[in-house]
């Protein structure tokens, strides 16, 4: 399924194909005091997919956004 959300980082939409069901997508859509952590409703997605779900941020933000903190920490 073809999944598209905007970045909070960057505010730029970005679309991934992800291998989710509509009724996936249906409760991750849904109100968060009724959700499931996004592990258990998507836990074949990786790390990045369910990243993207969360924020948007395409693999190339987060890689740059997740870098640039682990660099400031040294």
């Amino acid at each position: 399924m073809k999944v598209t959300r905007m970045s909070v980082i960057t505010g730029i939409f970005h679309t991934m194909e992800l291998n989710i069901t509509q009724e996936q997508m249906d409760e991750i859509n849904s109100p968060k005091t009724k959700r499931r952590l996004m592990q258990e409703i998507v836990p074949d997605l990786t790390p990045e997919e369910r990243e993207f779900l969360i924020t948007g941020m395409s693999p190339k933000e987060q890689r740059e956004l997740y870098f640039s903190l682990d660099s400031e920490e040294e």
